[in-house]
C-alpha cells in the first residue's frame, strides 16, 4: 500500500479481513442464528451500490448497523477482491466502475466521520486505513510522482492540501501508536487458514510501518509547513466527493476544492502541534533534544486550546496532553512560571539538580498530608533512587529509606498492604529510622478535618510497628511517643508492650438533642432567589422552616421543586404530596430529602436532626407518615451502626435497636407504604449480628411464609448454625441452595418485559442485595459460577456443603451470578483485606477472566499475609497444587518463562515437562538467568546447562553451572539440608516476585 517518499501508489491485490470471517458473512450468520425475529437484518454492502441515497440515510441513524467503520471495511474488502481469468489465474482487482464506486463510498463514510483519526484508528487496522488514505490522496488530485515534502501546500487547492496533511498526520500517529505494546492473540486449534491470514496482515503492517518510520522526518517537515499557513483549511465531505465523482475532468480547482467542511487554521494547528509533539516525544529516547521540540509543540497546543471557544474538529486526549506536558517539563528543565508550583514539578527539579539528600524526602513527606501525588509516581521515585544505588552512586541509602517509610505510611492511610521492602527495612531498625517514622506519622495527622478513620489507620500502623520491633529500647521510643498515647487505648498499650494483638475500639458519637422550632417568627426581608439558595444549603430544621415561611410569605408556590436533586422514595411521594397545606408539604418533603442525602454521605448527626424534626411534624396530623418516619429512622440507625462496623468497630448493637428491628419485621400495619430496602437491611442486620436463634426459632411461621426476605434470612441463619456439624445434618444447606439457584435462574414460562428481562422474580434484586451484604454466603455463587466448567473453577470456603450439580443449568443467569461473585468478593475484602481465602477467590476471578497479571498479584498477596511476607513457609492449603498451577499459567501467559520453571519446583511432584518447555522459550520477558539462583532442583539446572551449551550461550551456561555447583544442592546431602536449601530459595524467590508484582 505504501511507497517511500509519501507518494500514493497503485493498489496491489489485498483482501481486507475483519476478525475471522468477512463482516458480511458474520452479520448474516448472526442474523440467521438469532432467536429474536424482531431484530432487523443488517443492510448489505451491495444495497448501497443500488441506491445512491441510501448511504447518507443510513449514516444519519442513531445506531446504524453496520457501523461506519464496518462499512469502510466491507467496501474496501469488496473493492480489493481479486479476479480470476479464463486460465484460472488470480489477477489483481479490476479497475472498473463498481470498484471505483465502492472506494468512493468508503471515503464518503470517512467524510461523514469528519476524518476523525481517533475513531478511524480504533476501528480499522493499519493496512485498511493506509488503503483508505491513499484513496483520499488519489481523489484529492495530489500530484503523482512528487514527494509530499516537495509540495508547496500554499499553492495547492484547499482540499488537496488537507488530504496531504491528514495522510502525514496519520503517518506519524501510527509510528507512535505502534510503539505501545499489544497483547498478541493466540488462535485456537484447527484454524490454519486464520493463522495464515493473520500472518499476512502482520507482514503487511510491518512493511507499512517500516516505510512510515523511514519517511518520518519528511512527514514532520510537511506538517511543520502546514503550521506556517495562516488561512482556513477545507476537508472533503459527502457533497464534495459526489462532485468529484460527477466531474471526472476536475483538476483540483473546481468548486469541490473550496466547498468542503471549513476547519479554521487555529483548530488545525492545535491538532497538528499535538500530533507532532507526540512524534518528537517518541524520538526523545534516542535524541534528548527532541524532548525540547515536543515541549514547544505541546505548549502551542495548550495555548491554542485556551484560545479556541469550541474544539469541534480537534480530537485529542487532554489527560494525555497533560501527561506529555509534565513529562516534558521533567525532562527539559522547563523554566516556566508555573513549573515549580506542584510537588510533582519540585521533585523533578530536585532530581535534575541532584539536590535530593534532604529536600526530596521532605516533599514526599509533605505529600502524605496533601495526597497530590499518585502512588505509582511515588513508587517510581523510589525505584529511581534504588537504580542510582545499583549504579554505584553513594550516600543515597538514607534517602531510599526515607522514601520507603513515607510510601509505607501513605499505603497505610489508603488501606493498602505494606510493601515487602518496608517489611524488610523493619528487620534491621535503628533509632533514627523509628524517629523518622513517628515524625512522618505526626505530620500525616496535621491535615485539617482529619477523619476518625485515618486516625485509626495511623493507630493500626503504630501497632504494626510495635509488633515488628524486637529491641526493647526502640519499643520504648514508640510507647513513650504522644501518638502511642493519643491513638491507642490504655488496654491496647499494655497488650502491645507484651507483643500481643487486640482490635481497637471506636468512639461513639451521640447526636445533640433537637430543640423545638415552632415558635420562630416569619419575616420576608430578602428576595426569593436568595432565600431559595439559602434553602438549598441549610441543614438545620429550624432555619429550613423559617426560610420556607418567608418564601411562602413572598409567593405561594411549591418550593419542594426548587432543587431537582431533592429526592424522596417513590413509595412515599403520593402520601407526601397529598398533604393539603403547602407549607407543611414543602417542609416534610425537604426534611426527608435532605435527611436521605445526609445518610448517603454518612452525615448521620444531621440526618438524625432532620428526621427527628420531620417525625415531630407529621405526628400531629398523619399516623401513616409517622410510621413511615419511624421506619426511616430505624433504617438510619441500622446504617449508622453498619458504618461504625465498617470503620473497625466490633461493638454489638444496643438491645433497643435489635428490638426495633424485630418489631419492624413483625409489623402488620395496613395501608402504610413500605420501602423494600428497609426489609432487606433489617434481615441483613440480624444476619450480620448473628441473631440466628431469632431467625431460626423465634420468628413467627406466618412471617416466614409471607415475607421472602425473612425466608431467605432464616435459611442463611440455619445453614450458618449447622456449618460446624456433620454433612448429614446440613439439610437446610440444600434448601438454601435451591432458593439461590431459583433467584439466579431465568424461567421461559413467564412473560418477558419489553426490555427482554423477566417479570418472574419480583424480589430478585432485593434478594441479591441481601446476599451481597451478607458476604459469608459467597460460596453459593462460586460454585454456581464454576459448576459448568471445572477448568474455570473459582474456589471459596464451604464449597463442600452444596450439591455438585444443577438440574437445569441452562436457566441460570450467568451474567447475574458473575456480577454477584465480583461484588461479594470485593465487599468482603473491604472488611478484611488480609483474609487469605478471599484473596485466593479474588485471584481466581481474575484468572478465569484472563487478567493474569492481576491474578498473580493477588495470589502473591494471599501468600504474603499468611507467611509474614514470606519469612515463614506458606501453608500448603493456601499454595495448593491448583493455585501453584494457576500461578504458573499466569507467568506463562505473560511470557515470564523462567518464573514458570522456578514455580514448577513448588508442586508436590515437580512438573519437569512444563519446566523444560518453558526453558526452551527464547522470548522470555523476565530476568532469565538472574532467577537461576532460586532453582534447587538439580535436574532442571542440568537441563539449563545443556540448553545453553547447545545454543552457544557461554555466559548463561556459566551462571547455571555456578548454581548447580553449590554444595548445599549436592544430592548426597542429608534430606534436612536439601529441604533447608529449597525453603531458603522459595522464600527469596517469592519475595523477589512480590517486589515485581506489588
Amino acid at each position: 500500500y505504501t511507497q517511500k517518499n509519501n507518494m500514493p501508489v497503485n493498489h496491489v491485490h489485498v483482501t481486507v479481513y475483519q476478525g475471522r470471517m468477512s463482516a458480511e458473512a458474520a452479520d448474516r450468520v448472526a442474523a440467521v442464528a438469532s432467536s429474536r425475529p424482531s431484530t432487523p437484518l443488517q443492510t448489505s454492502w451491495f444495497e448501497f451500490l443500488l441506491d445512491g441515497s441510501l448511504l447518507e440515510k443510513h449514516l444519519k441513524k442513531a445506531n446504524p448497523d453496520p457501523t461506519p467503520v464496518q462499512l469502510i471495511v466491507q467496501f474496501l474488502e469488496q473493492a480489493s477482491k481479486p479476479s480470476v481469468n479464463e486460465q484460472n489465474q488470480v489477477q489483481p482487482p479490476v479497475d472498473n466502475r463498481r470498484n471505483r464506486t465502492l472506494k468512493l463510498l468508503a471515503l464518503e463514510v470517512a467524510a461523514h466521520m469528519k476524518w476523525d483519526l481517533d475513531v478511524l484508528e480504533k476501528g480499522l487496522t493499519i493496512p485498511v486505513l493506509n488503503m483508505l488514505l491513499n484513496e483520499l490522496l488519489c481523489v484529492s488530485k495530489v500530484p503523482p510522482g512528487v514527494k509530499h515534502v516537495d509540495l508547496d501546500l500554499s499553492t495547492l487547492p484547499p482540499t488537496t492540501a488537507m488530504a496531504v496533511v491528514i495522510y502525514n498526520r496519520w503517518a506519524i500517529r501510527t509510528i507512535v501508536l505502534s510503539s505501545f505494546p499489544e497483547k498478541q492473540t493466540k488462535p485456537g486449534p484447527h484454524q490454519m487458514n486464520v493463522i495464515n491470514i493473520l500472518q499476512q496482515e502482520k507482514e503487511m503492517t510491518e512493511n507499512i510501518l517500516a516505510v512510515l518510520k523511514e519517511q518520518a522526518n519528511d512527514s514532520i517537515s510537511v506538517l511543520e509547513g502546514a503550521l506556517q499557513l495562516k488561512k482556513d483549511f477545507y476537508v472533503h465531505t459527502l457533497r464534495t466527493l459526489d462532485l468529484l465523482a460527477a466531474d471526472t475532468a476536475a483538476n483540483g480547482e473546481t468548486e469541490s476544492s473550496t466547498a468542503g467542511l471549513c476547519i479554521s487554521a487555529d483548530e488545525l494547528h492545535c491538532q497538528v502541534h499535538y500530533d507532532v509533539g507526540g512524534i518528537f516525544f517518541h524520538q526523545g529516547c534516542t535524541d534528548q533534544t527532541a524532548y525540547q521540540k515536543a515541549r514547544d509543540h505541546f505548549r502551542q497546543t495548550k495555548d491554542l486550546l485556551k484560545k479556541l471557544d469550541s474544539t469541534v474538529h480537534v480530537h485529542l486526549d487532554e489527560k494525555r496532553l497533560a501527561g506529555y506536558w509534565n513529562a516534558c517539563k521533567a525532562l527539559t528543565e522547563d523554566c516556566d512560571s508555573d513549573s515549580q508550583t506542584t510537588a510533582y514539578d519540585q521533585i523533578n527539579s530536585l532530581i535534575r539538580a541532584h539536590n535530593y539528600q534532604v529536600r526530596i524526602a521532605a516533599v514526599i513527606c509533605l505529600d502524605n498530608v496533601t495526597h497530590s501525588l499518585p502512588n505509582h509516581f511515588r513508587q517510581s521515585v523510589l525505584r529511581e533512587f534504588l537504580y542510582k544505588v545499583q549504579q554505584g552512586e553513594s550516600g543515597l541509602d538514607e534517602v531510599c529509606h526515607k522514601l520507603c517509610i513515607c510510601n509505607a505510611i501513605r499505603d497505610s492511610l489508603e488501606g493498602e498492604v505494606l510493601s515487602v521492602r518496608f517489611q524488610q527495612l523493619l528487620l534491621k531498625p535503628n533509632k533514627w529510622m523509628v524517629d523518622f517514622i513517628l515524625e512522618v506519622c505526626t505530620l500525616s495527622l496535621e491535615k485539617e478535618h482529619l477523619s476518625e478513620t485515618l486516625r485509626r489507620k495511623i493507630g493500626n500502623f503504630i501497632k504494626t510497628l510495635c509488633e515488628n520491633l524486637e529491641e526493647l529500647p526502640l519499643l520504648f521510643v514508640v510507647s513513650s511517643h504522644k501518638l502511642f498515647i493519643e491513638l491507642l487505648k490504655e488496654e491496647e498499650r499494655k497488650v502491645l508492650m507484651e507483643q500481643m494483638r487486640k482490635k481497637s475500639a471506636t468512639i461513639n458519637l451521640s447526636a445533640k438533642p433537637l430543640p423545638s422550632f415552632y415558635d420562630i417568627p416569619a419575616s420576608a426581608t430578602v428576595n426569593i432567589g436568595q432565600l431559595e439558595q439559602q434553602l438549598i444549603l441549610l441543614l438545620e430544621p429550624r432555619k429550613i422552616r423559617q426560610t420556607l415561611i418567608e418564601l411562602h410569605g413572598l409567593a405561594e408556590r411549591s418550593y419542594w421543586k426548587v432543587n431537582n436533586k431533592w429526592e424522596v422514595p417513590p413509595d412515599y411521594i403520593n402520601v407526601i404530596l397529598s398533604i393539603k397545606d403547602n407549607l407543611t408539604k414543602d417542609l416534610v418533603y425537604i426534611l426527608m430529602a435532605k435527611g436521605l442525602h445526609c445518610i448517603s454521605i454518612k452525615d448521620f448527626a444531621h440526618a438524625r436532626q432532620l428526621f427527628t424534626a420531620c417525625l415531630k411534624l407529621v405526628t400531629e396530623f398523619s399516623p401513616k407518615l409517622r410510621q413511615v418516619m419511624l421506619n426511616e429512622m430505624l433504617l438510619l440507625e441500622v446504617r449508622a451502626h453498619e458504618s461504625m462496623t465498617a470503620e473497625g468497630s466490633k461493638e454489638r448493637p444496643p438491645p433497643d435497636l435489635v428490638s426495633r428491628v424485630r418489631g419492624y419485621l413483625e409489623m402488620r400495619i395496613h395501608d402504610v407504604p413500605l420501602r423494600q430496602v428497609v426489609g432487606e437491611e433489617c434481615v441483613t442486620f440480624m444476619l450480620n449480628w448473628r441473631e440466628n436463634d431469632y431467625l431460626t426459632l423465634q420468628v413467627p411461621p406466618s412471617l416466614v411464609m409471607n415475607n421472602p426476605y425473612i425466608k431467605l434470612g432464616q435459611l442463611l441463619a440455619s445453614t450458618c448454625k449447622e456449618l460446624p456439624g456433620p454433612k448429614e445434618s446440613r439439610r437446610t444447606a440444600k434448601e438454601l441452595w435451591e432458593v439461590v439457584v431459583q433467584i439466579c435462574s431465568v424461567s421461559i414460562q413467564h412473560k418477558r418485559n419489553s426490555d427482554g428481562r423477566l417479570s418472574l422474580i419480583k424480589h430478585r434484586e432485593s434478594s441479591m442485595g441481601i446476599l451481597q451484604r451478607y458476604f459469608r454466603s459467597m460460596s453459593h455463587f462460586m460454585l454456581l459460577h464454576s459448576i459448568d466448567d471445572i477448568v474455570n473453577e473459582v474456589t471459596a470456603e464451604h464449597l463442600s456443603i452444596w450439591p455438585s450439580s444443577i438440574p437445569n443449568l441452562q436457566a441460570v443467569d450467568v451474567e447475574a451470578v458473575a456480577v454477584t461473585v465480583t461484588e461479594l468478593v470485593s465487599y468482603a475484602l473491604t472488611l478484611n483485606s488480609n483474609n487469605q481465602s478471599w484473596l485466593i477467590t479474588q485471584a481466581d476471578i481474575y484468572f478465569v477472566t484472563n487478567q493474569y497479571s492481576a491474578a498473580l498479584n493477588i495470589y502473591l498477596q494471599a501468600g504474603a499475609v499468611c507467611s509474614d511476607f514470606f519469612t515463614k513457609v506458606v501453608p500448603s492449603d493456601v499454595y495448593s497444587d491448583q493455585v501453584l498451577k494457576r500461578m504458573i499459567k499466569c507467568c506463562s501467559m505473560m511470557n515470564c518463562h523462567t518464573q514458570v520453571a522456578v514455580l514448577c519446583q513448588f508442586l508436590r511432584e515437580v512438573d519437569y515437562m512444563t519446566a523444560f518447555k518453558a526453558l526452551q522459550e527464547q522470548n522470555s520477558h523476565d530476568a532469565m538467568d538472574s532467577f537461576y539462583d532460586y532453582i534447587w532442583d538439580v535436574t532442571i539446572l542440568e537441563y539449563l546447562t545443556h540448553i545453553h551449551h547447545k545454543r552457544g550461550e557461554t555466559e548463561k551456561r556459566q551462571i547455571a553451572m555456578k548454581a548447580i555447583g553449590q554444595t548445599e544442592l549436592n544430592t548426597s546431602n542429608p534430606e534436612e539440608v536439601l529441604q533447608l536449601a529449597a525453603q531458603k530459595r522459595k522464600k527469596r524467590f517469592l519475595q523477589a516476585m512480590a517486589k515485581l508484582y506489588f
